[in-house]
């Protein structure tokens, strides 16, 4: 009898071992699984985030309006006195040309230094256009001292042709364009954040048509016409969203059909040639054509009124 229940009693000792055995199993095992289900849910919740962080927070308005003010600003106010050294030399109002080109030159300096004054490379395109900027106003400053020695020893034509031959003028111009158009991308990229329907990149084709053109919102039109004065290498005193504003009353007034006028780099030609862009046309016709237009608040897309 006590054999018995000695055999028995072992029995439940081994069965009772076993199933607690399997149930420390069963718990640990649950512990992995939810930590794993746990650790995939943050992983995955994390990619989510850094693409939508990606995607919208380095295009926002206030990326915009400081990279107007500390980077863009400084730039304008250089090549603005810059075009108004040119306009003087092609009237043949060459006098003191060696001072001119040397007080060019110390403000590309100054205003290199004061793009440089902010890190703008949080926004990839906007970091882009900052450096261009600030290598253009550097060459800038090179090809003004260049002038600078050249009026010494050259008539006024033969120093204007001089200036505009430079490789280093050349350059600048290059770089000032290819920022301008870094901006305007950008531009772009902040629009889609606020209207989903508006695509954050895009490239025209070869060929664009004006059928195509007419249905495109202002700043896809803004940022084709970066390009259009990029890939012409043309560094106007004018902006791009002017340009823009001429095609299109060329186009809605009528006056592109009746010249048989059917692409946008037709009308770009046209308008180019005949110098019939000026700084300024945008903001003329804003209130009436683009009234309701989506545009970030920019002073040079608002300016102040009296």
């Amino acid at each position: 009898m006590e054999k018995k229940l000695t055999t028995t009693a072992m029995l439940f000792s081994v069965g009772f071992v076993f199933l607690l055995i399997c149930t420390v199993g069963a718990f640990f095992y649950g512990i992995q699984i939810g930590t794993e289900k746990t650790k995939a849910r943050y992983v995955n919740e994390a990619d989510d985030a850094k693409t939508t962080t990606a995607s919208a927070t380095p295009y926002q308005q206030q990326d915009l309006v400081s990279f107007y003010h500390t980077v863009f600003l400084p730039y304008r106010e250089f090549q603005n006195e810059w075009f108004a050294a040119m306009n003087k030399l092609s009237q043949g109002k060459s006098f003191e040309a060696t001072s001119m080109f040397k007080d060019l030159a110390r403000l590309a300096s100054t205003k290199a230094d004061e793009a440089s004054s902010i890190d703008m490379q949080k926004s990839p395109l906007l970091g882009e256009a900052q450096v261009s900027y600030i290598r253009s106003l550097k060459l800038f400053n090179e090809a003004a001292v260049n002038a600078a020695a050249s009026a010494k020893k050259l008539s006024f034509n033969e120093l204007m042709k001089n200036v505009e031959q430079d490789k280093t003028y050349l350059s600048a111009a290059q770089f000032a364009l290819n920022a301008q158009q870094q901006y305007y991308s950008a531009m772009l990229k902040w629009s889609a954040t606020v209207d989903l329907d508006i695509p954050s990149e895009y490239k025209a084709p070869a060929l664009l048509e004006l059928s195509a053109w007419k249905n495109f919102n202002i700043t896809i039109k803004n940022k084709v016409m970066a390009d259009q004065l990029m890939t012409r290498k043309k560094l106007t005193a004018y902006y791009p969203h002017d340009l823009t504003s001429r095609v299109d009353e060329l186009v809605q007034s009528g006056q592109a059909t009746k010249l048989k006028l059917h692409s946008v780099s037709a009308v770009v030609d046209l308008l180019i040639n005949t110098e019939a862009v000026r700084s300024g046309d945008f903001n003329e016709s804003k209130s009436r054509l683009y009234q309701q237009a989506l545009l970030p608040q920019l002073p040079f897309f608002y300016p102040e009124t009296n």
